[in-house]
């Protein structure tokens, strides 16, 4: 008669787990990709920038003349100074001239100062372009009336009067509200401020352009404020 096998054999006999064909191809292929791939140190900027210059032209139009002379020093100090840039005005090509130095130690310098100056010749201040140098989130935008609804003679006029309102008080309501700035330059319109606070401002503006009252508008952007105040 034959015997059981008891469970106790089968308990102590050993079983081998049987690797994949596509797992073992898998750690292989990490394995040499880890080893092929190069380990570099990262660099500093100083390094970086040595043996090169970079070079930006920023076009002043003629009624920028007189207030970039009034506010060369405010303009040329932080550029000079903090970023450790180089920078002149081309009397022949009217242009703003900013390159790198061999003191220049920031790779972003350079575009930092291009958006201080666009900012001044696009109309804004310059205590408030000199944000654009000092803090990394804001962003200058710029569209025209005609880009949001296509207006002529008198209906663009009445369109730039509802953005604006009466001395200027719809702008300076959606400044504050939004914490952004806005500058009116006939048809063109120009904000500067972060992501979040550009939408918000630009949305009350076409809302305006587009016909909606004033009233309307500002409780729009009341109610939008207060989301993001409980948001954060």
């Amino acid at each position: 008669m034959d015997t059981v096998p008891d469970s106790s054999e089968n308990q102590n006999t050993n079983f081998t787990v049987v690797q994949s064909r596509k797992r073992k191809l898998k750690a292989a292929n990490m394995e040499t990709e880890d080893s092929k791939r190069p380990h570099f140190p990262s660099i500093s900027g100083e390094k970086l920038l040595s043996g090169k210059s970079s070079f930006r032209k920023i076009p002043i139009p003629s009624n920028r003349y007189t207030p970039l002379k009034e506010n060369w020093m405010k303009i040329y100090t932080p550029i000079v100074e903090n970023l450790r840039l180089q920078i002149r005005f081309n009397l022949k090509s009217r242009n703003v001239e900013l390159q790198t130095s061999p003191e220049t130690t920031d790779i972003g310098s350079l575009q930092r100062a291009a958006d201080f100056v666009k900012a001044f010749v696009l109309g804004f201040s310059v205590e408030d372009s000199l944000a654009l140098v000092r803090l990394d989130e804001l962003f200058l935008e710029s569209f025209q009336v005609t880009d949001v609804k296509r207006l002529k003679g008198d209906h663009l006029s009445r369109a730039i009067g509802r953005v604006a309102g009466s001395g200027g008080r719809t702008k300076f309501t959606i400044e504050n509200v939004t914490k952004t700035r806005i500058v009116l330059a006939d048809t063109h319109i120009h904000i500067l401020g972060s992501y979040q606070n550009i939408r918000l401002a630009r949305t009350a503006i076409c809302n305006l352009i587009l016909g909606s009252p004033p009233s309307k508008v500002y409780g729009n952007m009341r109610a939008v404020a207060s989301r993001s105040v409980e948001r954060f």
